[in-house]
């Protein structure tokens, strides 16, 4: 049984059905407290959560409040780290939530942060304009440049000793660029041997996880995403995930609970309802995909293609796609021929595919990164990471592919 594939646990992993009457499916635990049996109970239950004393071997930490744990939340989490090959998983209202608690988690004042860029734009907006405020640095490098060049700027600029979290998306947003995951873990395991200090690896792998790319088989500690994408894919609930190692997830889970910004019962029980049908639906959205590439690669209108995998892609950017990449996945960025105007009135004239903002969801999305998503990001930065006036980000549905292509070509006709 432990060798069933991940899409198989999904319907079941977590849940007795003689729990609740003998429902199919997991029921809605709507409340904010729960019964102790006795007093001794209740103690051994907060010792626990409060890490007071360590979970003895067969023990589980009991229900005590929903702020802490909840049967929706738990068994959403279990599921989520089987699709992940984790330990644990941690849910949070958002994607923002969870990135930026998994961030706080461990970065202190006078602490550095190597990040990757380009990067989701409200992500970019937490790392150079919030953390500073903590007194929290970060260091940034890009696709294009060399891990050891980057390992010599750190020493140069005397920060060696005060990294403490290296971050990186991949791909990239809106770009589709591609991280080396084994090569990023090597620059961390040198930083953290030459500081002497533990420094934690995470990644954001919203844009192809968990099905089509698995960051902890190449040296994750933890593993981050916006579950409002594919994780739902169907545009009706707000949340965020943080999947890793047992010991990395607990420091994550003890500031959530302090926080309170964990996942709610409700959007906890659709979520779980959605990753049911993952594994199907990526599959469907990135056979779309390729599709709609081959299309917008033969278009006179189309300047350029960004979409992992490509024979057009470079040679390190190939190696990096065969290397750690199961699948391209659903999202593609494409430049049209001339600048804002030209991309608007492609946008403004797409039928099928909805002007919207978000990604991963049942329906086709499209949307202008320029002036939309990464909005915040200097101008001149986005220019130089391949973010232009005249880009479009179009995050692939279920729809019949026939039907995009023909919605793609009417519009930039």
């Amino acid at each position: 049984m432990e060798k069933k594939h991940p899409e198989s646990w999904m319907m079941s992993h977590g849940y007795n059905p003689q729990w609740s009457e003998g429902s199919v499916k997991t029921p809605i635990f709507q409340t904010s407290t729960f019964v102790f049996k006795t007093a001794a109970e209740g103690k051994r239950f907060f010792e626990i959560a409060y890490g007071k004393d360590q979970i003895h071997e067969g023990e589980q930490l009991g229900l005590i409040y929903s702020r802490i744990n909840n049967p929706n939340l738990q068994i959403l989490e279990e599921r989520l780290a089987l699709w992940e090959g984790a330990d644990a998983s941690a849910t949070f209202e958002s994607g923002m939530s969870a990135i930026a608690t998994a961030m706080l988690a461990y970065l202190r004042p006078g602490d550095v942060i190597v990040c990757s860029h380009p990067s989701y734009g409200g992500t970019h907006h937490f790392v150079h304009h919030v953390l500073p405020q903590f007194g929290i640095e970060c260091v940034t490098f890009g696709p294009n440049d060399s891990l050891e060049e980057l390992y010599a700027r750190i020493e140069s600029l005397g920060l060696i000793n005060k990294v403490k979290m290296v971050y990186t998306e991949t791909p990239a947003n809106p770009t589709n660029h591609l991280f080396d995951l084994k090569g990023i873990n090597r620059l961390k395991e040198r930083i953290a041997a030459a500081s002497g200090n533990e420094v934690v690896y995470v990644v954001d792998n919203t844009y192809l996880g968990p099905v089509w790319q698995k960051p902890m088989e190449f040296g994750a500690d933890l593993v981050c995403y916006s579950a409002t994408k594919y994780l739902s894919g169907h545009s009706d609930l707000i949340a965020g995930v943080v999947s890793g190692k047992a010991q990395h997830i607990v420091a994550v889970k003890t500031l959530r609970t302090f926080l309170g910004n964990m996942i709610a019962p409700y959007t906890a029980w659709l979520l779980t309802r959605s990753i049911e049908t993952l594994k199907i639906r990526m599959d469907q959205q990135t056979k779309n995909a390729v599709e709609v590439v081959n299309f917008l690669l033969k278009h006179p209108k189309v300047e350029e293609v960004f979409f992992p995998g490509l024979p057009t892609n470079s040679e390190d950017q190939l190696r990096i796609y065969h290397e750690q990449c199961l699948a391209p996945g659903a999202m593609i960025g494409f430049t049209v021929k001339g600048g804002e105007a030209e991309a608007f009135r492609v946008l403004d004239s797409c039928h099928l595919i909805k002007l919207a903002v978000s990604l991963g969801s049942n329906e086709s999305l499209a949307q202008h990164p320029f002036s939309m998503t990464h909005a915040d990001v200097p101008d001149a930065e986005k220019i130089s990471m391949g973010i232009t006036e005249g880009m479009i980000r179009l995050s692939v549905g279920i729809e019949n592919a026939e039907d995009l292509i023909a919605d793609l070509g009417q519009a930039l006709g």
